[in-house]
């Protein structure tokens, strides 16, 4: 590296283990602001974020107006994490009905249009305009990301390798954005191409070790291509400053028990790349991950996906309940086996299946985003 032998630049260096031990979690989720009579994306960040302060980043501004981030602290649980997560969700709605408006959580809004997107004002969102252009001003995505604290940034480096062939596994489980610009895409995760317009995204390629990874990062950062390594939106990355493995690739979930799922089967993921990564280790090509994640946003849990080794494609269904049985035990060492067990049952029914139906026996996408904000709050 430039900064010389046996030297990282200023950033990549690794947070110290946190005093919870190993494999605590944080959840980011992106919600959608909405106007409470027609049910379109209200652009107001700008009038909600100022009656959110003391919160010391629970709520952030996003790319697009309409858009807000709740970010949970550390905790020890998955189901310490969705407590707070359950109850920023409410201060957040409780702020929004003065001023007419309600929160939805999913991967995209139904019927956006970009001509209506308006950016945030914020410096951070006026460079990714100026770098994106009018990339930046597509409808708006909303995303889930899930924090797994891994002490040793060498782990860290394996386990995102390794987490790269759970990608897709990941994304047909979340599917939850059928919808777009008023029409069904065909896609269960029409959040995933859409984002794919991005620079800087998918399935990164597999790092040699940490001091690979941190070049790779570090020269677009030398050369001002990029100010700071977050604006590598990747499927799945190292957070030095965090100490965890960030996993981004999921659509937002409507339902905090569908959140908790999710979340619950990272962790164990990441406990069991850790603690077993000879048993786990399987290397696929770049080609048939991306494959992979083509077909999961394409048809969620209904895909097949490739399996190299055998030469053939897989049922998800199939691959979701092998990777259950391997988390399990890890589940009762990190007590969330209430919410991995959920993970079979969201595997049944996605999101993206649940909004279809809703939007047919509906007949209406707005009525639609109705359940979705009506669905924001509860806790089944």
């Amino acid at each position: 590296m430039s900064e010389g032998a046996g030297t990282i630049p200023a950033w990549a260096t690794w947070a110290e283990p946190h005093e919870l031990g190993p494999y605590t979690v944080g959840i980011e989720e992106e919600v959608m602001l909405l106007d409470e009579v027609s049910w379109a994306l209200a652009h107001r960040i700008d009038s909600v974020l100022p009656r959110l302060l003391g919160h010391d980043g629970s709520f952030t501004a996003e790319t697009h107006g309409s858009a807000l981030e709740i970010q949970t602290g550390v905790h020890p649980t998955i189901g310490d994490s969705i407590e707070e997560l359950g109850a920023l969700r409410r201060e957040l709605a409780e702020t929004l009905q003065p001023l007419s408006m309600r929160a939805a959580s999913a991967g995209t809004h139904p019927f956006a249009v970009w001509q209506e997107i308006v950016v945030s004002a914020g410096e951070r969102y006026q460079f990714v305009y100026g770098s994106m252009r009018e990339l930046a001003r597509r409808e708006p995505t909303f995303g889930l990301h899930v924090h797994v604290a891994v002490p040793d940034a060498e782990d860290a480096v394996r386990v995102a390798n390794r987490l790269r062939t759970h990608i897709p596994l990941l994304l047909a489980l979340s599917v939850n954005s059928p919808f777009w610009q008023g029409r069904d895409t065909g896609l269960a995760s029409a959040r995933t191409p859409l984002f794919q317009a991005f620079p800087r995204v998918g399935i990164p390629r597999d790092f040699q070790d940490y001091a690979d990874y941190v070049e790779s990062v570090d020269v677009l950062i030398r050369s001002g291509a990029v100010p700071e390594p977050t604006f590598l939106w990747w499927d799945v990355r190292p957070q030095p400053r965090f100490g965890t493995i960030e996993v981004r690739i999921m659509d937002a979930q409507t339902k905090l028990a569908e959140t908790a799922a999710i979340a619950a089967l990272v962790q164990c993921i990441v406990r069991a790349e850790v603690e077993e990564a000879a048993h786990l280790e399987r290397w696929m090509p770049q080609e048939v991950l991306s494959e992979n994640r083509f077909l999961a946003a394409r048809d969620g849990m209904d895909a097949e996906l490739i399996e190299p080794e055998l030469e053939r494609r897989v049922p998800a269904r199939e691959l979701l309940a092998d990777l259950v049985a391997v988390c399990r035990p890890h589940a009762q060492d990190l007590g969330c086996e209430a919410e991995l067990e959920r993970v079979p049952e969201l595997g049944a029914r996605t999101g993206a299946q649940r909004q279809i139906d809703l939007a047919r026996s509906l007949e209406s996408l707005p009525r639609l985003v109705g359940m979705l904000a009506s669905d924001f709050l509860a806790r089944g």
